[in-house]
């Protein structure tokens, strides 16, 4: 799972599952997004670099997020958002898919934006719930 070398990693892992475990569902959305997006410009990277067992394992695990968000999605209680955000995360799924087989940076881009727009939105309803 971790580098035997890196002691950074498993710190890192560790910090990440106490912040998972105290987090409200708001906020780990938003551990998620952010995630997704660091995986998401790795995989960028490794496609740039040529890397590309690293760049499947890359968009591999930002699928697996994008899967993760969507399961969590009450459809029958959601009603409209919850269908659009199923399509959204549907067609991220999809346009990073391409990207991969395609070899295809530039198809990350609106996966970005749309991922980006989404965390916005999250940031928003908790200044919201705030005031």
């Amino acid at each position: 799972m971790f580098d035997a070398d890196s002691g950074f990693d498993v710190y890192q892992h560790t910090q990440t599952d106490a912040r998972a475990a105290q987090a409200s569902p708001r906020e780990l959305v938003l551990m998620l997004m952010d995630g997704l997006l660091d995986e998401i410009a790795r995989a960028e990277g490794h496609m740039l670099g040529g890397r590309l067992e690293e760049k499947g394992r890359s968009i591999a695990k930002a699928i697996d997020i994008i899967g993760g968000l969507d399961s969590a999605l009450d459809l029958k209680q959601g009603g409209a958002l919850a269908e659009n955000l199923h399509q959204l995360y549907d067609y991220c799924g999809r346009q990073l898919f391409s990207a991969s087989v395609n070899n295809e940076p530039a198809h990350l881009a609106p996966v970005i934006r749309v991922l980006e727009d989404l965390r916005v939105g999250w940031l928003g309803l908790g200044s919201e719930a705030e005031a």
